[in-house]
């Protein structure tokens, strides 16, 4: 395992925290985290997670566990070499288009659709997601849409939550800055 790359986010509008590392692992990539916040229901929670790509950044497999108030979590998410996507050993149906896996509650894995994409300045790509709300704990898919605006930013619209801003990225992918969720910490 060689480490590549880590950060430190702030959670704007709420109390939290997240901190994620990228690793290399032979011809595989990974990043592990935890995130410690106040939900949007205002259940506090804490969870860590892991997500494995291949060479490529496509998804193959990922992990949450961690507790929301007072539920446990536990989830495994594989990918399957057909494309098919499993939660807990469920098939997830509708998601086989899908590469990407985007945990819901973290800034980390936009760094999955950015490595994967490496967009050129001026182009876009859309690139839906297996999104993992923690409501349900459930997966569905997410449409979302990146444009390469500059050496660091990105434009980036998810319309499923009226959401579209500038993001700002490092150099190796996390983004620094996306506005009224995430800041990282310097």
């Amino acid at each position: 395992m060689q480490a590549i790359a880590s950060i430190l986010w702030r959670r704007l509008g709420k109390p939290g925290h997240d901190v994620c590392r990228l690793d290399r692992h032979g011809d595989n990539w990974q990043i592990d985290g935890g995130a410690a916040f106040c939900h949007t229901d205002g259940r506090l929670a804490q969870l860590h997670y892991r997500v494995r790509c291949d060479r490529a950044w496509h998804t193959q497999w990922g992990t949450v566990r961690g507790w929301l108030g007072s539920e446990a979590i536990d989830l495994s998410i594989v990918r399957d070499a057909r494309g098919g996507w499993k939660l807990n050993d469920a098939p997830v149906a509708e998601l086989g288009h899908c590469v990407d896996l985007d945990l819901g509650f973290t800034p980390a894995t936009n760094l999955l659709q950015l490595r994967r994409l490496h967009l050129a300045p001026g182009e876009a790509a859309d690139a839906p997601a297996a999104w993992l709300d923690l409501e349900s704990a459930g997966l569905s898919e997410l449409q979302q849409r990146y444009e390469r605006r500059g050496e660091t930013a990105y434009w980036y619209a998810a319309p499923r939550f009226d959401y579209a801003a500038i993001l700002d990225v490092t150099g190796e992918g996390f983004v620094r800055s996306y506005p009224t969720l995430w800041e990282a910490e310097d």
